[in-house]
């Protein structure tokens, strides 16, 4: 959600004091609208004017009017457009923070004044991978929801590439994924470290140790992940030495649908524990896999330079306090 209260987006003028300096100073005053702020930022993180006029619902020549009266008020060119692109003039770059900054601390503002949120309204969207959508966020969600039930949150679950490209393209708010090869915009924050352990059913004979080995584990019918998932490359390279006593019973490509076949009871599996319930599971049981430990760090990504909305950043508040989750710096 970008900005609350059509009202004040319809209504609100700004005016800017340029002084230029040369051999006299002077002031020039210069005048737009908000909404006309609000179709830049939009036209930057759509990429296009398109998919930007979508997503603030307008019409496409309504955007490009906003977009062509905002910079005959600067007096600059803004976006270089051809039939196949659209990008940032070097004007256009020096002038995104800052308005970036106005419009997030303006809804900042709009956030702690009136109803305190109830009856807010807009959508955040969350890009992440699947094994931290089944049990992990749904917690967070659900708590950022009883403050604010009128929000929609929007989940993009697909493979960790998938999360980095949608938060560099403005697609998402934020992401939360594992650390791999990230886009240079993007930053990462780490969120926590989690171990891969092995999931089965509460009847199964390894539910009741406290660890199970690698080795221990390759005895028991196995499900595990094929290699178009980023789990299964990261259990590749850690385990580059070693040779799985059996084959697999079954191979899938998401860890949920693993899941699924472990409650089913047709085998175990190796998961990353964000993917096992954080409370008891009448069903599921995970138990620490050693000789060798294989751990991967989970974070938020954020587009670099870019603050989150208020939104944003409660949800984000809201997902660092579930548990297991590391303190802020």
């Amino acid at each position: 959600m970008r900005l609350a209260r059509g009202w004040l987006a319809n209504g609100l003028r700004l005016t800017i004091d340029a002084r230029l300096r040369s051999k006299r100073r002077r002031a020039v005053n210069i005048n737009f609208d908000l909404n006309d702020l609000q179709a830049f930022r939009a036209v930057v993180e759509n990429q296009g004017f398109r998919r930007a006029a979508e997503s603030i619902r307008i019409t496409q020549s309504a955007l490009s009017r906003r977009i062509e009266k905002l910079e005959s008020a600067l007096g600059v060119k803004l976006f270089e457009r051809t039939t196949r692109k659209v990008s940032l003039t070097n004007v256009g770059r020096a002038f995104l923070p800052q308005v970036e900054r106005l419009l997030d601390d303006l809804d900042l503002a709009l956030l702690s004044i009136g109803d305190g949120g109830a009856n807010r309204r807009g959508t955040l969207t969350v890009a992440c991978v699947p094994s931290a959508a089944y049990y992990f966020l749904p917690h967070a969600i659900r708590s950022f929801h009883g403050q604010y039930p009128l929000m929609k949150i929007r989940l993009i679950d697909v493979s960790a590439n998938e999360v980095s490209a949608a938060v560099a393209a403005g697609e998402a708010d934020f992401g939360v994924s594992f650390t791999g090869n990230l886009a240079p915009e993007i930053e990462f924050s780490p969120l926590l470290e989690e171990h891969y352990v092995i999931a089965c059913r509460r009847d199964h004979p390894l539910a009741v140790l406290d660890t199970v080995t690698w080795a221990q584990a390759c005895e028991h019918d196995c499900i595990t992940l094929d290699k178009s998932s980023g789990n299964r490359l990261v259990l590749d390279r850690a385990l580059s030495g070693f040779q799985p006593g059996r084959n697999s019973v079954c191979e899938a490509r998401h860890v949920t649908t693993v899941l699924g076949l472990v409650e089913a009871g047709l085998g175990i599996a190796v998961v990353p524990s964000i993917a096992m319930p954080i409370s008891a599971h009448p069903i599921l049981a995970k138990v620490r896999l050693v000789e060798p430990e294989v751990v991967r760090q989970m974070g938020v990504l954020k587009r670099r330079g870019r603050t989150l909305t208020p939104a944003a950043l409660e949800l984000e508040q809201r997902i660092r306090a579930l548990p297991g989750t590391l303190p802020r710096d």
